[in-house]
């Protein structure tokens, strides 16, 4: 599978990242936070933290998600709350 894929609808406007396996690709997690990014400026207005990155992980995992299957993008919404 190409790291450069596109999988997943998104929204414009909400901040969102992407995390695979670095030793082993296989699913992808497509995250979105339910935060607002500033439109049209390409720079988000906040940065999606490592804290939150790992957060967002281990909800997708405890949701099922199992990064070295070969299956669909996982795509996790999360609130802007989360």
């Amino acid at each position: 599978m190409s790291k450069n894929r596109r999988c997943c609808e998104y929204h414009l406007g909400t901040l969102g990242y992407v995390v695979e396996d670095a030793a082993r690709p296989g699913t992808t997690l497509v995250v979105e936070t339910g935060r607002p990014a500033m439109e049209p400026d390409p720079v988000p207005a906040e940065l999606v933290l490592l804290c939150e990155i790992a957060a967002g992980i281990r909800a997708a995992r405890s949701s099922g998600w199992t990064p070295r299957s070969d299956n669909s993008p996982f795509e996790l919404r999360l609130s802007a709350a989360d």
